[in-house]
């Protein structure tokens, strides 16, 4: 995303609700305050659900930690409240470092009653650990300037401000893209991303936001006991992100306040119209986020302006590419497979297959649909490991190491359906190929030393784009694409890793005659510069333009290997397309073109 509007953003928020709480009375005063410290644990709740894709019931337990922490310390010890946030916030990373090692391994629902149990069993343990005060708490907690409602009010909104502009920096980084990839876990891992380690450093981010915010909650509030802290919170936090807009960091900001006021609105004006007898706040409530998810069902921030939802659009500009990799030398032996076979439950997908791809070549495999070439493309990535046989990439044996470490050793792929992130721009998308090639990692982003590979990063992407003919859509979203140009884009991508290998699984399905030329020449150069490369094709017209040998496979089994002329010549392959033993020639020239 470009900085500037991030830095008007966040630098003007703490210094707007200072001004604001000049000229306001202290009710909203203390609702700005209120709104600002939900914000902040919300802006980490936005960057693990709406980017990271997990959804967890158990954020307050983490501000709990953090707030019981700096509450022992400043009673207890005497303790600074500024060497209490220090504490609370290293011991809400240190948990949800051991907490998310391993409930991020779950998925779906797991995942899911994963968070309710340990968010359940923290406010259990608040509750009945011997020196916590038990459901009483712990009072006396000291304030901050002496009691002064509107410094500790600029001071929230200025924590605000640095969460925000530290999630972005985040989310608009090399291991922010891994985090956003995280979700479709298959193509993540075949460039290279550890979707587990991505998935726990977003984890463990959202629970140092949730830190602060129970540390402003603990020095506001002057008491820390287990209520606020409790499942219900943890559920109040997640609506107001989906309020807000998960997918938005403004919605975190948006969804916070809004919630904040109408609640405080709710409570004396449904007793005021209805009468005292009937606790119906909680039911108005409920019917009035129904019907603004029914309006706007992805948050309120959907209903501004593109330009106001503060995401990551990796817009940054180079012409500086990314140094490439060493190539093997023409005709080495790149990819090799013996007898690779692959068994579903009993039923024999692959039997026995072996060939070999050279540096500098272009071996096309074809055959009829159901014949195993995509379950023989996840066998050689190590999606789904073969189960007998060997899969040697350069000499060395890569049959049960996973598909992130594969990638690692120069093999890129594409997917017979487009694997991409929609909501993600085109450029974040092949930038995403290039994860292999760089190194840095949270550190480095939050301080901002990671601008240097970011720009060769997007380099390195652009004149993909431009090798593929789709550099014009570089800031476009990539679901808005239509589906020829994201086949070309995920083709870029695979291109960006820079690969000693390259597996394409049908690139040329759905493109028009001159981007399948287009295709064709981008293919032919990358063999010319060394790269070896395995493309899966019906088409055999496209075949024939770009492919030195063709591989036939049908029902799991090699069939018939040669020139394309010679494949489209033997009565094996025909027979296998068209279901006859002998096909006359001008029904086989019939076949080729």
């Amino acid at each position: 995303m470009s900085p500037q509007p991030l830095v008007i953003a966040g630098t003007a928020l703490p210094l707007i609700a200072a001004l604001a709480a000049l000229a306001i009375p202290d009710y909203w005063v203390t609702l700005l305050t209120y709104a600002g410290m939900s914000a902040v644990l919300c802006i980490g709740l936005v960057m693990m659900t709406g980017y990271g894709g997990i959804t967890s019931f158990g954020q307050a337990a983490f501000a709990g930690i953090a707030a019981y922490a700096t509450a022992i310390l400043t009673t207890g010890l005497a303790l600074s409240p500024w060497l209490g946030l220090l504490t609370g916030l290293a011991l809400a990373v240190a948990s949800a470092f051991v907490i998310g090692w391993i409930t991020v391994r779950l998925s779906g629902h797991y995942l899911v009653l994963g968070t309710f149990a340990w968010g359940i069993s923290l406010f259990y343990a608040f509750a009945n650990v011997e020196g916590l005060g038990g459901y009483n708490g712990i009072g006396g907690v000291p304030g901050l300037f002496g009691g002064s409602r509107l410094l500790f009010n600029a001071l929230v909104w200025a924590f605000v401000a640095v969460a925000l502009l530290g999630a972005v920096r985040v989310l608009d980084s090399r291991i922010g893209r891994a985090i956003r990839a995280a979700p479709s876990k298959a193509m993540a891992e075949s460039f290279g991303v550890d979707t587990a380690t991505a998935k726990l450093t977003v984890f463990v981010l959202a629970a140092a936001l949730a830190g602060a915010a129970g540390w402003l909650q603990a020095h506001y509030l002057r008491i820390v006991n287990p209520g606020p802290f409790h499942l219900n919170a943890s559920v109040e936090y997640l609506f107001m992100t989906i309020i807000g807009g998960v997918g938005s960091l403004l919605g975190a900001i948006v969804g916070a306040t809004a919630v904040t006021v109408a609640k405080s609105w709710l409570q004396t004006s449904v007793p005021a119209l209805l009468g005292s007898g009937f606790n119906l706040e909680g039911v108005v409530f409920g019917l009035l986020v129904l019907g603004l998810l029914q309006a706007a069902p992805r948050g309120m921030t959907a209903l501004l302006p593109a330009s106001f939802a503060l995401r990551p659009r990796g817009s940054r500009r180079s012409e500086t590419r990314l140094p490439p990799r060493a190539k093997p030398a023409a005709t080495q032996s790149v990819l090799a497979l013996r007898s690779v076979s692959k068994h579903f439950s009993g039923a024999q997908a692959l039997d026995r297959v072996s060939l070999d791809l050279n540096a500098g070549e272009i071996l096309a495999l074809v055959g009829p649909n159901g014949a195993g070439k995509s379950t023989l493309f996840n066998a050689i990535t190590g999606l789904s490991p073969a189960s007998n046989g060997t899969v040697a990439l350069l000499g060395e044996d890569v049959t049960r190491l996973p598909a992130r470490a594969i990638a690692r050793r120069g093999l890129a792929r594409t997917f017979q359906h487009a694997h991409l992130r929609p909501e993600m721009t085109v450029i974040e998308n092949v930038s995403l190929g290039a994860h292999t090639r760089t190194a840095q990692g949270v550190a480095a982003a939050l301080l901002g030393r990671d601008r240097p590979e970011e720009s060769r990063i997007f380099g390195e992407a652009r004149g993909c784009l431009a090798e593929l003919g789709v550099a014009e859509f570089a800031n476009a979203r990539t679901g808005t694409l239509s589906l020829g140009s994201q086949r070309l884009v995920e083709v870029a991508r695979a291109v960006a890793c820079d690969p000693i290998a390259l597996l394409l699984d049908e690139p040329a399905a759905g493109l028009r005659a001159e981007e399948k030329q287009h295709l064709a020449n981008a293919i032919v150069a990358m063999r010319d510069r060394g790269i070896a490369i395995l493309v899966v094709e019906h088409d055999l017209d496209f075949v024939a333009n770009v492919a030195d040998r063709v591989v036939v496979l049908d029902f799991g089994t090699v069939i018939a290997q040669g020139t394309p002329d010679e494949i489209v010549r033997d009565p094996r392959v025909i027979a296998a397309y068209l279901g006859q033993a002998e096909v006359s020639g001008d029904v086989a020239r019939a076949l080729h073109h």
